[in-house]
């Protein structure tokens, strides 16, 4: 009989200890408790899912002060901002070595024509999103997920943006909590 050897490879996780990232976004990274971002992303979007259908329809074009945006506006920033945070993780993942623009929120913001969209649309599109989210990030391995990229001239990595995609949610959840509602 011959002897067969069988190696368990236990997979190092990759955690918050090991982001990657500019201090800035440490606001949102250290908005998330979790130390893994998949963990961390769904997590946020249960919680935020559950805000969102508390919001009442009188409060979704309100702004708590002049030149803010409504809720509306916001929730399509939050939109927009994560499908950037994925495109860069993707292509870090992929190991792109092309630096990346950064975005300039307010002037999509203002482009983005939020007013004119409904309010159910935006919701089925955040969770449509961070579903999407959600299974892009549980198919990278540690070694994807340790690499880094260059973003608007800063390194990160793309375990960094996983956790930036949660706590850049959980960031406008308390604003919407303690401003808007």
């Amino acid at each position: 009989m011959g002897h067969f050897l069988f190696y368990i490879y236990k997979k190092k996780m990759v955690t918050k200890k090991d982001v990657i990232a500019p201090e800035f976004f440490h606001t949102y990274i250290n908005a998330v408790k979790e130390q893994d971002a998949i963990k961390a992303l769904k997590k946020n979007s249960s919680d935020f899912k559950e805000l969102l259908k508390k919001i009442p329809r009188k409060k979704i074009d309100y702004a708590y002060a002049e030149g803010k945006w409504t809720i509306k506006e916001l929730l399509q920033h939050i939109i927009d901002a994560e499908r950037v945070f994925t495109y860069r993780a993707l292509r870090f993942s992929r190991k792109d070595a092309t630096p990346l623009a950064s975005f300039d929120e307010n002037g999509w913001a203002a482009n983005a024509k939020a007013s004119t969209r409904k309010w159910n649309d935006l919701v089925k599109e955040f969770k449509a999103l961070r579903k999407s989210t959600e299974i892009l990030f549980e198919s990278f391995d540690d070694e994807q997920l340790s690499l880094t990229g260059t973003a608007s001239n800063y390194s990160m990595n793309v375990v960094a943006l996983g956790f930036i995609a949660a706590g850049h949610v959980a960031h406008h959840q308390k604003i919407i909590k303690e401003r808007y509602l």
